[in-house]
């Protein structure tokens, strides 16, 4: 059966992954490193986990399958996770997978590389409704591909 996690630290869309969820009848696994307020729904379940680091990184990727989607913008997380065959998609709707991860990680190379030669101006936007509403479509596409795999 096809489940969704949710990289849950520091994810904003956590009640648009629980409404998806709850439509299509899906199980969610919060993972968090600490306890966090939670709907009261059997099928919303929050796993806390150490505070080593990644901690949370490593339950998802051991527990994670062909048939489940991840919600995170954890790069690394998300290329651990396409390896073992599951969809991923960030808190922005940009579904991650094998065609695009690589130009993230470099991205996300580039960017370290930019932030420790001193430069802070590539902060994201907030975000927004649009963002929102991408996010939800897409994990919709998604979690619906998900229950069709075998």
């Amino acid at each position: 059966m096809a489940k969704i996690y949710v990289d849950a630290d520091a994810c904003p869309v956590k009640n648009e992954a629980y409404a998806i969820a709850k439509r299509l009848n899906l199980i969610v696994h919060v993972v968090a490193n600490q306890w966090m307020n939670m709907p009261d729904d059997p099928m919303i379940r929050l796993e806390v986990v150490d505070d080593g680091f990644d901690a949370a990184d490593h339950w998802i990727v051991e527990k994670v399958g062909r048939s489940d989607v991840v919600v995170t913008d954890d790069i690394l997380l998300a290329g651990r996770c396409i390896e073992k065959g599951a969809r991923v998609i960030t808190n922005r709707g940009v579904v991650r997978d094998a065609n695009n991860i690589g130009e993230a990680l470099a991205m996300r190379e580039l960017m370290q590389y930019v932030r420790a030669s001193g430069d802070t101006s590539g902060n994201q936007k907030p975000l927004d409704e649009a963002d929102r509403r991408r996010f939800r479509q897409e994990l919709d596409k998604l979690a619906s591909a998900a229950l069709r795999t075998p």
